[in-house]
């Protein structure tokens, strides 16, 4: 079957806001693109920075991906040229291989002819994945509030907040693997009540708007900062910065981290930024968006091809 050449655009993410761990996710502006043309062989590369070193052929995690969800369709796909670009850091907690994952879902869903609903994809991504927040807002951009099993995967979809975006991202990577490593494999009944209760006044809070509140619960989880603060030593110092001296409503671990994020009001991003730059030099500092839109599927045009 012929190809018609297409480009995907996926959204890198951050999850958690704190204590919403392994439920709330925010889609956000850096992307993953993918440009898709036929060929003998599978193949994929690309320009970016931080995707020089993946694989080249059919181990790449894209085609890994792309190919199970074809195979449980009963499906086989055709080979296809993929050139990558991303400015999403790898391994730094802006759910870079959420959106991979989440690209090659799409990537099969357009060679199979455009056949997987939303729900399906939120749904595929999340078995691969193990929890739905990095990817489900990957596939629908925005706010979500999800729940997985291995029988099920219920996400809600939270609108677009108005607010800016301000990230610390530090130079070190920090692998899933290992900042899962240090969790607990049990919290006491006292504490799961407590951290649960945060995690659902953070959610009633963004849904209402009330950024204060929202930004006060981020500091107050007790599901991975206190374990992972030791594997992101700046942690607590960051959220104490950002609460008393500047106009941003909190801080938490974007994911897993290392990066951290900071939630602020509608046109204030860059001036936190310029305080956080000057008390934290060694960090990349930059100001990002909700992101507006989930997946995005286009024809390839002659712009996309130059």
């Amino acid at each position: 079957m012929s190809v018609t050449p297409f480009v995907v655009t996926v959204p890198g993410s951050t999850a958690n806001l704190g204590p919403g761990f392994d439920s709330v996710g925010l889609g956000v502006n850096r992307y993953l693109t993918l440009v898709v043309k036929e060929a003998d062989e599978w193949f994929f590369h690309s320009d970016s920075e931080d995707l020089q070193d993946v694989p080249s052929g059919e181990d790449n995690l894209i085609c890994e991906v792309a190919k199970h969800v074809a195979a449980d369709l009963g499906k086989t796909l055709s080979p296809c040229e993929v050139k990558m670009t991303s400015d999403i850091p790898l391994a730094r907690g802006l759910g870079s291989s959420a959106a991979a994952i989440v690209a090659g879902i799409e990537l099969a869903n357009q060679l199979l002819g455009d056949v997987l609903t939303d729900e399906q994809k939120v749904r595929y991504a999340s078995v691969w994945e193990g929890h739905p927040d990095n990817v489900a807002a990957s596939v629908y951009g925005g706010l979500v509030i999800g729940t997985h099993t291995e029988e099920a995967t219920n996400v809600l979809f939270g609108g677009v907040p108005e607010v800016d975006l301000v990230f610390l991202i530090p130079t070190e990577e920090l692998k899933t693997k290992k900042a899962r490593g240090v969790l607990p494999e049990t919290l006491t009944h006292r504490q799961a009540v407590r951290g649960s209760s945060v995690a659902n006044v953070l959610v009633a809070s963004i849904l209402q708007g009330n950024w204060e509140l929202a930004g006060k619960m981020m500091s107050e989880d007790v599901f991975h900062h206190p374990y992972r603060n030791k594997l992101v030593p700046h942690l607590d110092e960051v959220i104490d910065v950002v609460l008393h001296e500047t106009d941003a409503y909190g801080a938490a671990l974007s994911g897993a981290g290392p990066t951290m994020l900071c939630l602020a009001p509608v046109n204030k991003g860059h001036e936190i930024k310029s305080i956080l730059q000057r008390r934290f030099p060694s960090f990349e500092v930059d100001v990002l968006l909700p992101a507006k839109q989930g997946i995005k599927v286009e024809a390839l045009t002659s712009l996309t091809e130059a």
